[in-house]
Parts: C-alpha cells; structure tokens; sequence
C-alpha cells in the first residue's frame, strides 16, 4: 500500500472546514426561520423586570436605588446584569434542550457523527452556535433598558473599553453555550426541569444582576459565595464597561473567570460529548 500523499493533509483540512462551515450554515438558517418564537421568551423577563424597576417603581415613588450611593438610576444598574443574564441563559438553553433531544429521542446525533469531522469539533460547532443565539439575546436586551424607563430614570451608559465588552460578550456566551453542552450531555431528560429550576433562578437572582458585587460588602459570606456564579463575573465585567463609573469588580478577575472557565468548561464538555457519542 503506498503511504499516503502529503498534499491529502490540506485536503483534509479544507474538508473539515467545509462541514464546519455547512453545519454553522444550517444552524443559522434554522435560528433565522424560528427567530420569533426563540427570543420572544428571551426577552420578556428582561422587560418586565425594566417595566416594574425602571418604571413602575420610580413613578409610585418607591426610590430604590442600588447604585452604592452613586446616585445612578436603578436602569443604569440593571442594564449591564439584565444583558449578561440574557446571554447567559440563551446560551445554556440554546445548546441543551435541543442536545437532549438528540441524544435520547430523536438519536439523530448518529447522523450528525458521521460527518467527516471529529467528534470533539463537533461538539464545539454546537457550542459555537449557542454562542450565538446567546449573543442575540443580550443585544436584544439594550433597546429595551434603553427605551422603557420613568422620566428621568434613564440608564446612563458609557462604554470604557470597547475590547473588554467585546471580550466579556463572547468570553460569557461561549462559557454558557459549554456548559450548556455539558449539562445537556450527562444530565438525566427527566430531572433537567428540577435542575434548572434550582440552578438558574438562583443564579439569576445572586448573580449581581440588580446590583453591583461590591454592594455584598455588608453581607461579606454572600459576597464570598456568589464568586462561585459564572453570572457574576458576566455582569461585573458588563458593568465595568457599559457603566464605568458604578462600583465593579477588578478587570482581572471578571477576565480570568471568564476566559479561565471558557476554556476548562469547553475542555470539559467537548470530553463528556465524545465519550457520549461515541458509547
């Protein structure tokens, strides 16, 4: 048998690279055709929370405020949380529910392992896909904090650092699609509804998105604990760049969460995918 010629290895490449490519194309063709229905959900928790915070609360007078004493309105501390919640969430559901399906209903992720990828990249085009959506329903979430608020009480942004936002976007969209792909991989179809349940809501509700990380001061276990939410660093580094002049965590720190956990979550995940595939 003559050995194989070196020109078959760009070949390979290329023919990788063209699946990837394809199965990117299908995944945003599909987004494209169901777009309503998919962000529709993404984006009415966000408003209401705007519509009762931003909104509701200032006209009767209610006057809270979580800015630190900044003086800023309660949308301008609500508006770097509410978008990095948004992404977060998109994100890990985007990726999971559809993976169960495919795993344990629909075995229809047989098809997608014969393509001539490897197993582990393909894992990461789902990831990457997730990525995505999740990205689309954080932006979606800015025209609304933007538009829907009392008079008076808009949010006052000021981006610092364009490539930190950039960064912190990707870096916590890419870090929930993994875990997303993670969770969609090794969790039982019939407790993923209880987990959610116990996970995401306190998540949400501890993840620094009504207020700043350094507002846990006076309640310094909370402040400890909560480092262990991916949402927080989400939200403080969204902070640091959208509204520089509240309270937020160091760069840093937000940085090396983010991308440290992208990579160990994507390592992760792209491992517990193949050997599921692959038995």
């Amino acid at each position: 048998m003559s050995a194989p010629s070196l020109s078959q290895a760009p070949l390979a490449r290329a023919t990788v690279l063209r699946t990837l490519s394809a199965m990117m194309a299908r995944e945003i063709r599909v987004l494209r055709k169901s777009m309503v229905p998919t962000f529709a959900g993404v984006l009415i928790q966000p408003v209401m929370f705007v519509f009762v915070f931003a909104y509701v609360m200032p006209e009767i007078g209610s006057g809270i405020m979580a800015g630190g004493g900044s003086g800023a309105t309660f949308s301008t501390v609500l508006l770097p949380g509410l978008v990095g919640s948004s992404v977060i969430m998109q994100a890990i559901q985007a990726v999971t529910y559809p993976l169960m399906a495919e795993l344990n209903w629909q075995k229809s992720i047989t098809d997608r392992a014969l393509a001539p990828i490897p197993i582990p990249l393909l894992g990461i085009q789902k990831i990457l896909a997730a990525a995505l959506q999740g990205l689309i329903g954080g932006l979606m979430v800015f025209p609304a904090v933007l538009f829907i608020h009392a008079p008076g009480q808009a949010p006052q942004v000021h981006v610092d650092n364009w490539p930190v936002l950039v960064l912190v976007l990707l870096a916590s969209a890419v870090l929930a699609a993994a875990g997303g792909l993670l969770l969609g991989t090794v969790m039982n179809p019939q407790r993923i509804q209880v987990v959610f349940a116990l996970v995401l809501l306190p998540m949400t509700m501890l993840g620094c998105v009504y207020y700043p990380w350094a507002a846990l001061e006076d309640v310094r276990w909370l402040q400890i604990v909560s480092l262990g939410n991916p949402l927080v660093y989400a939200s403080e580094g969204l902070r640091s760049t959208l509204t520089p002049d509240l309270p937020h965590m160091h760069s840093w720190a937000f940085l090396l969460a983010l991308l440290g956990g992208t990579a160990l979550l994507t390592w992760a995940a792209t491992r517990a995918f193949t050997r599921r595939v692959l038995t």
